[in-house]
């Protein structure tokens, strides 16, 4: 009666590690789902926090490059102004600086 009661002390314990195994498996299964889950948010996440950062900085390079072609062009019809009001000085000074980059070309 005792080598029975051993047997099926010994079954118990097979079917109970078992069953054990199974549980772990399945544990082992959820988690590594559950943290491809977490990886593909965080990945998604990412990208779109990358997509925004990108957008804000064209944003802000659009701007600066507006401002400055806005100078530039101001700078550009103020010159021009200035010529128009008085030519002959103009071509004095233009004639000047020349004289001036050539002396300094020479060296």
């Amino acid at each position: 009666m005792e080598a029975k009661s051993t047997q099926d002390d010994y079954d118990q314990v097979k079917r109970d590690l078992q069953a054990l195994r199974d549980d772990l498996s399945k544990l082992t299964r959820t988690v590594s789902e559950s943290q491809k889950s977490n990886i593909s948010s965080l990945r998604d996440e990412i990208r779109r926090e990358s997509r925004e950062a990108l957008d804000q900085v064209k944003q802000k390079g659009d701007e600066v490059l507006h401002r400055a072609k806005d100078a530039g062009d101001k700078a550009f019809h103020d010159v021009e102004h200035k010529i128009e009001e008085r030519p002959f000085l103009s071509i004095i000074i233009m004639f000047l600086a020349g004289i001036l980059v050539g002396k300094l070309l020479d060296r």
